[in-house]
């Protein structure tokens, strides 16, 4: 077993038979009462956000969570399906474990699965890709100053905001975390 000094940002641990992420953890001493830890985590579950006084040196549950990476095949809908590359195993994984990265997901493109056993837990996908614009109102010459955006659609069907000199059939990079245009590539 652990103890709560174990508790740092990022680490797994099982929680009211929970698996959670610390997001948040604090050492602290007020005055001459006993000293705890203040740790905000999230639920692997439901995505909620926990916050939980530890006292100092109690034991904690850490849950070991194995990382390996998948190829993105398709989606049918409900269901984004992966392979195992070393294995060629194919997995199904629920949308709600990728969140809104999802829509920028192309085929072939490579992330990491978070396993909980052989259960998959989350995922943490690249943080940013290149698309290619498939549809956007033409650009005009001289429209690279003002720093007005317009909708545009991307190869992976996104409609993301992007300057007004981009066109369609251009490569751009999207951060897959906030869904926000950050440079044409070249």
């Amino acid at each position: 077993m652990a103890t709560t000094s174990d508790l740092k940002i990022g680490v797994y641990i099982r929680f009211n038979n929970e698996l959670h992420i610390v997001e948040e953890s604090q050492h602290r001493t007020p005055g001459n009462l006993r000293a705890f830890y203040q740790v905000k985590m999230r639920n692997i579950r439901n995505s909620k956000i926990v916050e939980n006084r530890f006292r100092s040196g109690a034991e904690i549950d850490l849950a070991r969570v194995e990382r390996k990476e998948y190829q993105y095949l398709y989606n049918d809908g409900s269901n984004y399906y992966f392979m195992d590359q070393q294995s060629y195993e194919q997995i199904p994984i629920d949308n709600k474990l990728l969140g809104e990265g999802s829509k920028f997901l192309k085929e072939s493109e490579v992330i990491e699965v978070l396993f909980d056993g052989s259960e998959p837990v989350g995922t943490i996908l690249p943080f940013n890709v290149e698309l290619k614009i498939v549809e956007t109102i033409p650009g005009v010459k001289g429209d690279t100053a003002t720093g007005a955006t317009k909708p545009a659609t991307t190869e992976t069907g996104a409609t993301i905001n992007v300057p007004l000199f981009i066109n369609e059939g251009d490569k751009i990079k999207v951060d897959t975390r906030t869904g926000k245009y950050l440079e044409r590539v070249k």
